[in-house]
């Protein structure tokens, strides 16, 4: 994974609105006009929400007739959890380290 995917993947996260339709989209496809009912937005600014989203390629869309659905595209959110384990166990794997030295007698440093 490229660098600047990830930070398409982790700009487009960093929004609750763009959070909640991912979240809505992880039970199926739906439609932009679906999408946008429950949000205090307009259509547009749904539309805008899903262009970041598919952008940092979390979403796709597809024409049907007069309408565009759009889905949940699993692979790129499996590259960000990826990312974010290893840094977890890297950074666990350092306080481990810390803490077994902070726990280590004054005397015992010299050795």
């Amino acid at each position: 994974m490229v660098e600047h995917d990830l930070n398409r993947i982790f700009h487009a996260l960093s929004d609750p609105t763009r959070r909640a339709i991912l979240d809505r989209l992880a039970a199926g496809e739906a439609t932009i006009s679906h999408l946008s009912r429950p949000f205090p937005l307009s259509f547009a600014a749904v539309s805008k929400h899903l262009g970041v989203l598919e952008h940092a390629g979390l979403v796709t869309r597809e024409k049907r007739g007069r309408e565009r659905v759009c889905r949940i595209n699993p692979a790129a959110l499996e590259d960000a959890h990826n990312w974010l384990e290893f840094h977890e166990h890297f950074w666990t794997s350092r306080l481990e380290a810390l803490d077994t030295l902070v726990g280590t007698s004054p005397d015992n440093l010299d050795e």
